[in-house]
């Protein structure tokens, strides 16, 4: 039996000096980002194992931890494998590039738009959306730290808005949003999220189911097939619903949303919604290999792939994961993100990001289903990002929420006296734990409400729940910390009082 020697890193890749001039970026991030497409470049080939990190910290003059930091967010995105003789380069599927809607050559397998488009007809009509109040419940799952929001500087920067636009601003604006947020969020995204687009593929909707809804109404038909997470967001499975979808609820597991070759058979899908960064609720981050695989074969079959970057702003450890629609050119990737986390839920600003070559095709369509509104909100935010405020409430924020997450896992270590399993963690404002599927999950949590306490059931997620999706997904981003210890000592009691013998 023979034995393969991994192939060789090239030290130029790697060794070559980094960019130390102040207003560069920081040392690790440009050492993942220069890994990592080296990786996607196939110019690292799968099994090559990096240098060690003591090696590569002196040859590149920078510190050991530098160097390991971004080797572990390689791993947690799934493009390196750590083992006991160091760190190799993982086997990871290529897609190829896609032919632009609209262009000559084979189209035979590129997504085409739904159909329905071309009977649009222009109309001055306008839909008003009602209202939703959320509660002050403890632990509810989604809710950010309202009370620690900076609400003096945002009423300034609002007052600053109006002054600006004047009464101008108070009829209907771009429907597809105020440009001044559509490039800062353009910046913003490439930045923080690595994501690649122009303004004008920016949108700006009414929240992140407004994009959902956008999503499913351009791009299919009634009686299409979509693939969703299961267990997974609740607002996808009601945006496929409304859109008259044919439903598959795809499994998930530690590395995400789970795809096979079978899978893929007649009927394909038409839409694919995911929560790569950080799957709702489970908390799991789809790797690099099945990212790769899942837009080369929505390449081959003409699928669309929804990527919701869900509380991804809020990673507890090390670098964010970047998404998704950023890892190929031209990826069949609709990007969807929200405020309503990482500003406050009543905001109801959120954005898509389509892909360059629908913007021409779809651009009269878009103008007709939408109406400028939030005008002064959306002027207000744009200097709030572009003025350095959001990155430091941002900033804030996830020291507020590590810490919180870090005491509510050392209090249901302690306090909640049965079996169970605590997932996430890693990111976002939530921690799923699952248990036996003798304490029925809806049960507990329906009396929980009795006690101020709005935790959501785990069965509650999926649309074929089994038995390991029982359990409580348990929100901390607007609880104190303090109050975990008296609520697991309550819900303990509950989920006891609850058995099924």
């Amino acid at each position: 039996m023979t034995t393969t020697t991994p192939a060789p890193v090239p030290q130029v890749l790697l060794e070559a000096p980094l960019d130390k001039h102040r207003d560069a970026a920081p040392m690790q991030r440009q050492l993942h980002h220069r890994i990592k497409e080296a990786i996607l470049d196939a110019r690292l080939a799968p099994g090559s194992r990096l240098p060690g990190s003591r090696a590569l910290a002196e040859v590149l003059s920078i510190s050991r931890n530098t160097v390991t930091a971004a080797y572990d967010l390689l791993a947690a995105e799934g493009y390196v494998q750590p083992d006991r003789q160091g760190t190799r380069v993982a086997a990871l599927s290529r897609p190829a590039r896609p032919h632009a809607v609209g262009t000559t050559g084979d189209t035979s397998s590129a997504p085409v738009i739904a159909l329905r488009l071309a009977h649009i007809k222009p109309t001055t009509t306008t839909k008003a959306t009602a209202p939703r109040a959320d509660g002050g419940a403890t632990l509810r799952p989604g809710v950010p730290a309202l009370s620690h929001f900076p609400l003096a500087a945002w009423r300034r920067g609002v007052d600053r808005a109006i002054r600006r636009a004047g009464p101008s601003a108070l009829g209907y604006g771009d429907p597809l949003g105020e440009p001044a947020l559509r490039a800062s969020i353009t910046r913003h995204l490439s930045i923080a999220r690595g994501v690649r687009c122009k303004p004008a593929q920016v949108i700006i909707t009414e929240g992140a189911q407004e994009a959902l809804a956008l999503c499913v109404r351009l791009l299919s038909n009634p009686g299409d097939t979509a693939w969703i997470e299961d267990p997974g967001y609740r607002g996808a499975k009601a945006a496929m619903h409304a859109g008259d979808l044919r439903i598959v609820p795809m499994p998930v597991d530690a590395d995400g949303l789970i795809a096979t070759e079978n899978d893929w058979q007649s009927p394909p899908p038409r839409l694919i919604y995911t929560t790569p960064s950080h799957q709702y609720p489970t908390g799991a981050v789809l790797t690099a290999a099945r990212r790769l695989a899942l837009i080369a074969q929505a390449q081959r079959h003409g699928a669309w792939i929804i990527e919701d970057d869900y509380d991804s702003e809020f990673r507890h450890a090390g670098e964010s994961i970047g998404a998704m629609q950023g890892l190929v050119t031209q990826a069949p990737v609709l990007y969807v993100g929200t405020f309503s986390k990482t500003m406050f839920p009543s905001l109801r600003l959120g954005f898509l990001v389509l892909p360059e070559a629908l913007i021409a095709e779809m651009q009269t369509s878009l103008e007709e289903m939408l109406r400028g509104g939030h005008r002064y909100e959306q002027l207000a935010l744009a200097e709030f990002i572009e003025s350095g405020q959001f990155s430091r409430h941002l900033g804030r924020m996830r020291r507020l929420y590590r810490d919180r997450q870090q005491a509510l896992r050392e209090a249901l270590t302690k306090h909640l006296l049965l079996p169970h399993v605590i997932e996430g963690g890693h990111c976002g404002l939530h921690l799923t734990v699952r248990f036996p599927a003798r304490y029925p999950d809806r049960k507990i949590a329906e009396a929980a409400r009795h006690y101020g306490i709005a935790p959501s059931p785990l069965s509650g997620f999926a649309l074929r729940p089994m038995a390991e999706d029982n359990g409580l997904v348990l929100g901390y981003g607007n609880t104190p910390a303090e109050l975990f210890a008296p609520l697991v000592r309550r819900l303990s009691q509950l989920i006891l009082a609850a058995e099924v013998s």
